[in-house]
């Protein structure tokens, strides 16, 4: 982190009592186009993909999962498009352990690969096959795909259910198939943040210091962020998620806020324009039609607003009110009206709008927009104030 980027985050010294490798910068793997379109009622089409794929390229995402084209003829023809982009970060394609998924892959040029398989018992009696069975097919796949010149991340489904002793023997099965890079899976958002930091550092033992490792977490109880934290802090170099956590159920870990706490947290160096983040969530909110929560970290519209008088009245002094700078991840500040503020709140009003407001009408003025808070049950508008001092510095 430069010297400038530290003049604009203001958090506790106490952060700096957790120890992280920040020897090389922790980079990201987008699968927002695949696992992030699995949310429930949402379908991008190839020209909306295409156009969130060249977002994510400027945001510095390091790898971009463009879809599963077996399963849907819209992905192909996104792959396509994605492909044929000029894009500067690595296009991934998704495949089972099914030669003929690679083949569609194979066949669109793509050239990595997600290749995964079911690890877990509960998966495992679910898909009605047994542990040598996965272990034979996943060797198979991957095989198949390294004949094929493709580059290979073998992605174990449910590892954080898995039984330990086959996890290991189905990794190591897998990297002397071919694979080049392994991915702890929390498919169902099973562990909390000491878990994975457990497994993701024995994983990191079995395999290699040479062997990246790749940590793939959902939120199901609120810690896809703290999960993915945790990973990095036991070895991965490598985090998967989508932009603003969607995905199915609780959504996948959130790329963004995942680099912001790893920045401005922990001084951890991440491979993402944090300056650009909002702007990509917001063509992933429209493409998909649907909006985050006004209070959602790093993203929401309301991180930088301020309607309380009490805070308003430190509104000067940015790093009294809030954890980093909005210029640090390109939002404005900003200060709104309604129930309650304060005579702080009305004078930045006037001072933004360039309204002049003798003093003695201030008080008045406050009590007017308070009312019509209450009556609106919501925010008073620039027209709605302009309107209130009129009438009151004229009364």
């Amino acid at each position: 982190m430069n010297d400038s980027a530290n003049d604009k985050i203001w958090v506790s010294e106490l952060n700096a009592r957790a120890r992280f490798d920040v020897s090389a910068p922790i980079r990201f793997y987008d699968t927002t186009l695949r696992d992030g379109e699995q949310t429930v009622g949402v379908v991008l089409d190839p020209q909306q993909k295409l156009a969130i794929a060249r977002k994510l390229d400027e945001l510095g995402v390091g790898r971009i999962e463009a879809g599963f084209p077996r399963v849907s003829a819209q992905d192909a023809e996104a792959i396509k498009l994605i492909l044929g982009a000029g894009l500067r970060a690595e296009v991934w394609g998704f495949a089972r352990a099914i030669k003929a998924d690679l083949d569609e892959l194979i066949r669109l040029g793509v050239r990595a690969t997600i290749i995964e398989i079911a690890t877990s018992d509960i998966k495992l009696q679910a898909y009605g096959f047994s542990q040598p069975d996965a272990r034979h097919r996943a060797a198979e796949a991957i095989g198949y795909a390294k004949e094929n010149e493709m580059t290979v991340a073998f992605f174990a489904v449910d590892a954080t259910r898995t039984d330990l002793d086959f996890l290991r023997s189905i990794y190591e099965s897998a990297l002397e198939a071919g694979a080049d890079e392994v991915v702890v899976v929390d498919t169902i958002g099973a562990c909390g943040p000491e878990a994975v930091e457990f497994l993701v550092g024995q994983v990191c033992q079995w395999v290699g210091r040479e062997t990246p490792v790749h940590f793939h977490g959902h939120n199901d109880f609120g810690l896809g962020t703290a999960s993915a934290i945790a990973a990095v802090r036991a070895g991965a170099r490598w985090i998967q998620g989508t932009i603003n956590g969607m995905g199915e159920r609780a959504g996948n870990a959130d790329i963004g806020e995942i680099a912001l706490a790893l920045r401005c947290l922990y001084g951890v160096p991440v491979e993402l324009d944090l300056s650009k983040i909002r702007e990509v969530s917001k063509l992933v909110q429209q493409a998909a039609g649907y909006e985050v929560e006004a209070w959602k970290p790093l993203v929401g519209e309301n991180l930088f607003t301020r309607e309380s008088g009490a805070v308003a009245s430190q509104f000067h002094l940015p790093q009294a009110i809030e954890p980093f700078s909005a210029d640090l991840v390109g939002a404005r500040r900003a200060v709104v009206l309604g129930k309650k503020s304060g005579l702080d709140n009305i004078d930045l009003k006037c001072k933004e709008l360039g309204l002049e407001l003798a003093e003695g009408r201030r008080a008045a003025v406050l009590a007017a927009v308070k009312q019509k808070g209450i009556e609106k049950r919501g925010l008073v508008t620039d027209a709605e104030f302009r309107e209130i001092v009129r009438k009151l510095q004229t009364s």
